[in-house]
């Protein structure tokens, strides 16, 4: 839901008014492969430890000796960098890339903090245990560099991290964290329509967090469309008709997740969206056609499979808050 976890290797103390610790952003969100995943992660340490494209390029000639990088650069250089490896290359010597940012910690007299973004999805690319063996195999060496490993999706990231057949396995500490508190987003919400010359009250920035549960993702997904649609000063007319914009976007996405659902896991749904808190008794069972209390169980573990719920602190959450709201509004009305 808004839960996520965070892995960490090694703690430095991380300031801006030290120039020695640098820090390293890679989201995996749209990476599809381990190939996708090395050429990112290179270009992207690269960038953080080298501010010149020219020295990124000569640096590389000694960083790399087995592998043969290839560079392509933008109208902007500096910031429009990228790199490209052959794959049968990268398969012979993974280390060169892996052990990356270590060597330049080591040359530089620099401290790197890498953070990976829905770490995750590591999960769905080809042969993944092979993936995050050779992972765990060379970070668990490293001395001047520390791993941050966050993602969005709470009971993948618990696998990757507290199942003992996993690589991951005790890596690191563990830290669950909190959605962001509403009173937060309003903060956030009303200084960034003022920085763009729009306007957008306290009381309707507090209602665009909380439609959408807070999720730090939906919130700014629904924020922007908010934004979009008010000219100069937002309404709770705009705020309404945004999210049934967002919420139409969805429209086939959604129709075909219910198509994947049972019957009775959408009854599950309904209960939950009617607030039902008992799914076992006698009533509730009877009242939304769910069977026995053993298969509210099954049917409540496969929703969680599945990725449509959440269990966090005895209470069961969407993971989508607009799904939630176009079950309510559009599915069963």
């Amino acid at each position: 839901m808004g839960e996520i976890i965070i892995s960490i290797e090694g703690y430095p103390s991380v300031s801006k008014k030290n120039k020695k610790i640098r820090v390293v952003h890679i989201d995996l969100f749209n990476l599809r492969n381990e190939h996708e995943f090395y050429e990112f992660y290179a270009q992207e340490i690269l960038k953080v430890t080298y501010t010149k494209w020219e020295e990124r390029i000569e640096k590389s000639k000694t960083l790399f000796k087995q592998i043969i990088p290839k560079f392509s650069l933008g109208l902007d250089p500096d910031n429009d960098f990228s790199i490209g490896f052959n794959w049968d290359e990268i398969k012979k010597n993974p280390s060169e890339i892996l052990n990356l940012p270590e060597l330049i910690s080591k040359s530089k007299n620099l401290e790197l903090v890498i953070c990976l973004d829905e770490f995750q999805n590591i999960a769905h690319f080809k042969n993944p245990l092979a993936f995050q063996k050779k992972l765990r195999a060379h970070w668990q060496h490293h001395q001047k560099v520390s791993y941050c490993l966050y993602g969005s999706k709470r009971n993948m990231m618990t696998e990757l991290f507290e199942n003992k057949s996993m690589p991951f396995y005790k890596f690191g500490d563990i830290i669950f964290l909190k959605k962001i508190e509403n009173k937060h987003w309003v903060n956030y919400i009303c200084k960034k329509f003022k920085q763009t010359g729009k306007e957008i009250n306290k009381e309707l920035a507090s209602l665009l967090a909380s439609t959408v549960s807070n999720h730090p993702y939906f919130v700014q997904q629904f924020a922007n469309v908010v934004w979009r649609n008010t000219a100069k000063i937002c309404t709770e007319k705009i705020v309404e008709e945004s999210i049934n914009e967002l919420v139409d976007q969805y429209d086939l996405l959604f129709q075909k997740e219910v198509d994947g659902l049972t019957n009775t896991q959408l009854e599950f749904l309904r209960a939950l969206l009617d607030n039902v808190k008992q799914m076992s008794t006698k009533k509730t069972l009877a009242n939304y056609k769910m069977g026995t209390s053993a298969n509210v169980i099954r049917v409540k573990n496969a929703l969680v499979s599945k990725e449509v719920i959440d269990l966090f602190g005895g209470e069961i959450n969407f993971l989508d808050p607009l799904f939630e709201i176009w079950l309510k509004t559009v599915y069963f009305n």
